[in-house]
């Protein structure tokens, strides 16, 4: 790697790392939970501290929140945009050093990924691929989606790793027929989406940077290939038909909203089944109900999501001076909304570390986000992780865990590296759409 990607990286990665490392040192829980160090209970009860300081809490480095009011506002607030890593009002030499470093390739947590850009260049790159994800291409998709369970769990006996082996391979299969790669390509996509994600947190170790970066080469390379296939007309009709097709498009522009669609567009549903697995297992009550009356599936991933979300934080950027929960914002001026402590706020969620399937309101979590960034593919990912949770316990009614489960050991994205299973006997395979 070259010493222009080393400098990238101090620039983004390892000023803010040393600096929360020290803060953690001297046991700042914010700084602990940001460079992954919170245990599930610290970090609970961080939420629970900074609500009972206010909406909106000044800490020595960033304004954050846990209050769900003030998450959803901002998240639906025009006055707000999201927060690039490069224009992050870092004096200079920094934000010169970081634009000089660029490495090029289409790395989905930078812009021009529309996960990382305002209007209006957001909401053009957004209409270009939400036609894959309307209504009726979603209950088109609901078919595939139940066809790849049948397959996949028809493969899985005996012992298994239920990451690896089944909840990550449903959203990289309909991820792959979405963007026209072959079957192939799965583990590829793997990899591409596992080494970016840990590109959402803040303080990234060199070591992680290095692989993320080495990993987006190998994608960007890829698609200088796949791409001029799409444009002839190989490969049938994909979600990225749209953009390919608008000459006022280019290349850096396509390949990163297409590794933002690979990252995102199975990342959350893996954390969202794994996490499920393991809260069903420990709420055997709830599981026995779900069996029980199985229409209470959609409401069970509400659930997870709220509970255990697989996003857990966000950064916003204030882009003029606003007020808000009796604070002044000044314009630049960064808040991290700590999504996962808003979906357990006690004002909006009753008894809200209690796993409960029929909670009214489970739907109104913030897991997808909200306002001009909410999930484009939340609707598929809801389909999806009740398809493989329903699954799989229908099939495998002895299922339980034959080792603790492995954390991935990520702060944005909070899920499971490894959940080692012991499947038990198996009963029938559940016919499609049943």
């Amino acid at each position: 790697m070259s010493a222009s990607l080393w400098v990238r990286w101090m620039a983004m990665q390892g000023v803010p790392r040393a600096f929360l490392s020290v803060r953690a040192l001297r046991g700042d829980p914010l700084a602990r939970l940001l460079l992954g160090r919170a245990e599930p209970m610290e970090r609970n009860l961080l939420f629970d501290r900074l609500r009972a300081r206010g909406g909106l809490v000044r800490t020595p480095f960033v304004r954050v929140s846990a209050d769900y009011e003030v998450c959803r506002s901002v998240l639906r607030d025009s006055r707000f945009g999201v927060t690039n890593p490069v224009g992050t009002g870092l004096p200079q030499p920094m934000p010169a050093l970081m634009n000089w470093a660029d490495p090029g390739i289409p790395n989905p947590v930078e812009p021009p990924s529309m996960l990382m850009v305002d209007e209006p260049d957001h909401a053009r790159y957004r209409r270009a691929v939400a036609h894959s994800f309307t209504p009726r291409a979603i209950e088109r998709l609901g078919d595939r989606v139940e066809t790849i369970t049948a397959d996949l769990l028809a493969e899985l006996t005996g012992d298994a790793d239920l990451l690896t082996g089944y909840a990550a391979r449903l959203p990289v299969a309909v991820m792959a027929d979405l963007l026209g790669l072959p079957d192939h390509m799965h583990p590829h996509l793997l990899e591409w989406g596992d080494s970016a994600a840990v590109l959402l947190d803040i303080g990234v170790s060199w070591a992680a940077f290095r692989r993320a970066v080495a990993s987006l080469r190998h994608l960007d390379r890829y698609l200088h290939e796949h791409i001029p296939r799409i444009r002839r007309g190989e490969l049938g009709e994909t979600v990225l038909d749209p953009m390919i097709t608008d000459p006022t498009l280019s290349h850096r522009e396509i390949a990163a909203n297409a590794a933002l669609l690979i990252d995102a567009g199975f990342e959350t549903t893996v954390n969202l089944i794994g996490n499920g697995i393991v809260l069903l297992l420990e709420n055997p009550g709830a599981l026995a109900r779900l069996r029980a009356e199985p229409a209470l599936w959609p409401a069970a991933v509400e659930e997870i999501l709220r509970l255990e979300s697989p996003v857990q934080m966000t950064v916003r950027t204030a882009h003029r001076d606003v007020e808000l929960a009796g604070e002044r914002v000044a314009a630049g001026e960064m808040i991290i909304l700590l999504l996962a402590g808003a979906n357990r706020d006690p004002e909006i969620f009753a008894d809200p570390c209690r796993f409960d399937i029929t909670r009214p309101n489970a739907r109104e979590h913030l897991g997808f986000g909200a306002g001009a960034h909410v999930c484009l593919g939340a609707a598929l990912a809801r389909i999806e992780g009740a398809a493989a949770l329903r699954g799989l316990f229908e099939r495998f009614p002895a299922l339980r865990l034959a080792a603790p489960p492995e954390r991935r050991g990520l702060v944005t994205l909070y899920g499971y590296r490894r959940l080692s299973a012991d499947l038990g006997s198996p009963v029938r395979s559940p016919a499609p759409g049943a």
